[in-house]
């Protein structure tokens, strides 16, 4: 258990920061996170750690955002420039986020806020990499409409 803190704790860190946007949220995403592998540490040994502490920072960490629904506005890293000029943008996207099934918000999150390639979150998720690629083209159109919908109502939000 020790081993697997040491080797992984920075990244479900770092994972968690990049969703929740908030530091102290995510050391208590990595509390969570943490507690549950010693929980089930009489269950049978956990195959892909990395996988695992990832999946379950992600998933950890959106139960967060939903619990909070936009109380906070720190920064969310994303790939695109210039979204620490754009909180509302930043917020819209937390809070779509939020509103996403979770294996939708799990892949985003790990393309778009994480980084990986479509075949590494097909490995990682043990999904077809024909499914990665559908399901974020169907999560990108669903949060294109919603970013539309609130560019009309918001005129600091960008119309495509």
């Amino acid at each position: 258990m020790e081993r697997i803190f040491d080797d992984f704790h920075a990244l479900v860190f770092r994972t968690a920061y990049r969703i929740t946007g908030n530091a102290a949220d995510a050391e208590d995403v990595l509390q969570q996170v943490f507690l549950r592998i010693v929980k089930r540490s009489s269950a049978e040994p956990i195959e892909n750690p990395e996988a695992y502490l990832r999946r379950a920072a992600i998933n950890v960490s959106l139960d967060v955002v939903r619990a909070r629904q936009g109380i906070h506005t720190v920064p969310l890293e994303t790939s695109r420039a210039g979204p620490e000029d754009q909180p509302e943008l930043r917020e819209s996207l937390r809070r779509a986020m939020a509103s996403l099934p979770q294996q939708a918000a799990e892949v985003f999150a790990l393309r778009y806020l994480e980084g990986f390639t479509n075949p590494e979150i097909a490995r990682l998720l043990g999904l077809s990499k024909v499914h990665v690629a559908v399901l974020l083209f169907r999560t990108r159109k669903q949060l294109q409409k919603k970013f539309v919908a609130q560019a009309s109502a918001c005129p600091g939000l960008p119309k495509e």
